[in-house]
């Protein structure tokens, strides 16, 4: 990128939370912002794994100031509001809003019962909404914010490999995304959804024969990296995509091509 350019990805002014940031997607979005100057809150159920994260990405030059490790359960309503208490606690906003965190099951319909169906829509669903009701209003007041839900391929074909109840929840993230940038946009808050297709973030499974075929039918050839969504983040979080609400970028290497 030019050097004139370098400030269009630059976050040292921006405080982003990001959930399900002990892994994965999640990680490597949160080192990208916080790489990129960003005060991050790192969010999962699980503090140790947390801070865990906050010391990998201190020693890969990330400032350990600008780094809050927070657990909270995204089906817990509760917990959701406290963590971001404490996040406009420390830093008075948020500014960017990374949906990430979410569970996933699979297995035939007639497998999953109503407490697993229950379990996938409070976590991936109304914990999303949770996130976004606490933050909004505040972004609302700035006339400025930045939201980014992680959905998934499955929620746009049915899947592969998810069961019907989270296929269902990252649809209806997809829709949630669309109604959300309408009623947000007059107040320059932009809403957009990633759905990404397979991505590599358990190298124990890359060499089965499973998913060796899923590869073969994925036109780049590869499996995506983490870090492929997290570029995709810092796009539609940055100045590049301003103009840009209601969307669902695909990354997917081009095996849903529409």
């Amino acid at each position: 990128m030019p050097t004139s350019l370098g400030h269009l990805l630059d976050f040292s002014d921006q405080v982003a939370i990001v959930t399900g940031a002990s892994r994965g997607i999640g990680k490597a979005t949160a080192r990208l912002l916080a790489q990129g100057g960003a005060s991050v809150a790192l969010v999962s159920r699980s503090q140790a794994d947390l801070e865990q994260t906050a010391h990998e990405l201190t020693e890969a030059g990330c400032r350990s100031d600008r780094l809050l490790p927070i657990a909270a359960d995204m089906a817990d309503v509760d917990q959701i509001q406290h963590m971001v208490d404490a996040v406009t606690a420390r830093w008075s906003r948020v500014d960017i809003l990374v949906n990430n965190a979410a569970l996933m099951q699979g297995g035939p319909y007639s497998e999953i019962d109503l407490a697993d169906w229950q379990r996938l829509i409070d976590a991936n669903l109304t914990g999303v909404y949770a996130c976004v009701r606490a933050v909004a209003p505040g972004m609302q007041a700035r006339r400025f914010g930045r939201i980014i839900n992680i959905a998934s391929i499955s929620g746009q074909t049915g899947g592969v490999s998810g069961g019907v109840h989270y296929a269902t929840t990252k649809g209806g993230l997809i829709a949630m995304t669309k109604t959300l940038a309408r009623d947000l946009a007059p107040d320059n808050v932009t809403v957009n959804a990633i759905a990404p297709g397979q991505i590599d973030t358990r190298p124990g499974q890359r060499d089965s024969e499973a998913m060796q075929r899923v590869v073969r039918m994925i036109p780049l050839g590869r499996l995506g990296a983490a870090e492929d969504i997290g570029y995709a983040v810092l796009y539609l979080a940055s100045p590049l995509g301003a103009y840009v609400t209601g969307a669902t970028l695909d990354v997917n290497g081009g095996i849903l091509k529409r």
